[in-house]
């Protein structure tokens, strides 16, 4: 590491308005070497720590995907000190699945900033190098912490045997499993999921139910292409097989407080959270009104849409209509966004928005400029949300 970039730094201190701006600039000055930078992170952790590389799956296209998303949110959540906290605990208490154990924060923070180096170029002075070692310790601190509390409450990971698997269509499945001992969530989280046949590789997906008093948990998993674990799950995978979960995650869930009524959008498997929404407030008894907008890609309708229309005709408080968000196939109509506009209006609605990357920011957007404030707009963690200066 440059001997410039190597002075003490007071690692307590808090992240200053100029510590913010050095992240960004920096942040800025590798950006153009985006696609080499995870290859490169990895390279060096297993180079000089090689003990940690069992921990990662033999494939790591994926895992350089995920840490590269994660360092671009991390910095821009910087100065929203709340919102970061709670990310990187949720991260800290997910990483217990890897085994990953205190020590290995140092090294991967010790890597990190030996690979930022070296892309930042002239771009990284010691000024750089301490703001970067506050941010990364504040994080780690922070994950570590969530870990270590989260592991005096429950196991790291669960068994859960398929107890049923049917197939529909080609690339669809709706998987059920019952986990090996309680496993505590609420509708709307999401779950970290591994097979037998991809053990490392880890993928998230929502339940689509809530808790249900045998225990079982429903999944609807479309097959990506060149995904080896939705592959595996749709085509190979039959009762019996075990697979594994994480710890339920994300805080998409309604809020217990708040007496507003509520607008829900999904679109594709983001209906399968949805679903786990309505029969949350079924069993907690919430009498708030709900409107859900299930959005289709073109004119096929997303699976589980009749077992949420049949919901509202049993129950008032609950309204469910379908629309495209695709919305260049003929003759489709309005979009989702139009759709969710002359509906409305919803600024006194807490709003739960699931789907594909696209489709979630768009109807995020139409509802925010309907009047329902960025905090009451509950979506996927990973998709940024930057559309309100």
């Amino acid at each position: 590491m440059n001997p410039r970039a190597t002075r003490s730094a007071d690692t307590d201190a808090p992240l200053s308005a100029h510590d913010i701006t050095l992240l960004r600039a920096s942040r800025a000055a590798v950006e153009p070497y985006a696609a080499d930078l995870p290859a490169h992170f990895y390279a060096t952790l297993f180079h000089r720590y090689p003990q940690v590389r069992e921990l990662f799956p033999p494939r790591m296209e994926i895992q350089h995907d995920k840490l590269l998303r994660a360092l671009l949110l991390i910095v821009d959540l910087v100065d929203d000190s709340e919102y970061l906290a709670r990310f990187c605990a949720e991260l800290g208490r997910d990483h217990r699945k890897f085994g990953t154990l205190s020590g290995h924060y140092t090294a991967v923070g010790e890597c990190l900033l030996a690979t930022l180096e070296h892309f930042a170029g002239p771009a990284w002075t010691a000024d750089v190098a301490a703001a970067w070692t506050r941010a990364y310790t504040a994080v780690a601190q922070a994950m570590d912490g969530a870990a270590q509390a989260d592991a005096a409450e429950r196991p790291a990971v669960w068994d859960a045997p398929i107890v049923d698997h049917h197939r529909y269509g080609p690339d669809l499945a709706e998987v059920t499993v019952r986990t090996d001992q309680p496993y505590p969530f609420t509708g709307g989280q999401f779950v970290s999921l591994a097979t037998p046949w991809w053990p490392k590789n880890w993928r998230y997906y929502s339940p689509a139910n809530a808790l249900r008093p045998d225990g079982t948990i429903t999944f609807h998993i479309r097959a990506v292409p060149g995904g080896p674990v939705s592959g595996a799950l749709v085509h190979r995978a039959t009762v019996g097989d075990v697979l594994r979960l994480g710890r339920p995650l994300g805080d998409m869930v309604l809020d217990p407080a708040s007496t507003r009524d509520i607008v829900c959008v999904a679109g594709g498997t983001g209906l399968a959270p949805i679903r786990a929404l309505v029969e949350q407030a079924l069993l907690d008894g919430v009498q708030r009104r709900m409107d859900v907008f299930v959005g289709a890609r073109g004119t096929s309708e997303p699976h589980g849409l009749d077992d949420i229309r049949r919901l509202s005709q049993h129950h008032r408080w609950l309204t469910v209509r379908s629309t495209v968000y695709d919305t260049g196939t003929p003759g489709a109509g309005p979009g989702l966004p139009e759709a969710l506009t002359s509906a409305g209006p919803w600024l006194d609605h807490d709003a739960y928005v699931s789907g594909p990357a696209p489709m979630i920011y768009s109807a995020a957007r139409a509802l925010y400029r309907a009047g329902v404030p960025l905090d009451r707009i509950h979506h996927d963690p990973f998709v940024r949300l930057d559309f309100a200066s």
